[in-house]
């Protein structure tokens, strides 16, 4: 009879703080700040802990698998994403296309209203998370943020609104897209 052994090491990575930026961990959170610019993650890893210390972001697993392994390297490549994000805004652009009806757009506060899309007469909307720009001029729309998680999700929320089930996206080719995301043509 075979027996499979799972092999289970200790594997610690560290990251180093960049000049001006603070990071401290309170509750679940990891919070970076850099002047009056703040972004916070989430961290939960159920098999590795993090410590912020001299300067440095520390993640240490005890009994380490693949599937810790991919988690760490995960979470090491968000806070990359928010030492990025604490200097500046991460930007999606987004266009609209309309070949049957004019759409028009709107930021209502923490909504984003699209009106007569396919001559709906019910308006569409779209939630703009918090701490999320976005600006309307004439069909290109820009979503930034200084995290790329909200910002991302922002704009998939505004591109999933203007979704059409059950047509050709041949023929039906009306909605908003996504063009660009954080910086690279799509």
């Amino acid at each position: 009879m075979l027996t499979f052994i799972n092999m289970r090491k200790t594997f610690a990575e560290e990251m180093l703080i960049p000049e001006g930026v603070t990071c401290e961990i309170q509750d679940k959170f990891l919070i970076c700040k850099h002047g009056e610019t703040e972004v916070r993650k989430v961290i939960s890893l159920q098999d590795a802990k993090i410590s912020v210390d001299e300067g440095k972001i520390k993640l240490k697993s005890g009994r380490a698998n693949k599937k810790t392994l991919a988690g760490i390297r995960a979470l090491m490549a968000h806070i990359r994403n928010m030492f990025e994000g604490v200097h500046k805004k991460f930007a999606y652009e987004l266009e609209i296309c309309n070949v049957h009806f004019p759409m028009t757009v709107k930021v209502e506060g923490s909504k984003f209203v699209i009106s007569n899309f396919l001559g709906e007469k019910e308006k569409r909307v779209a939630s703009i998370l918090p701490g999320v720009d976005v600006e309307v001029k004439g069909v290109k729309i820009t979503v930034s943020s200084h995290d790329i998680e909200s910002a991302g999700q922002t704009s998939a929320n505004i591109e999933y609104a203007t979704r059409v089930p059950k047509r050709d996206r041949r023929v039906f080719q009306d909605g908003i897209f996504i063009t660009s995301k954080a910086g690279r043509p799509i």
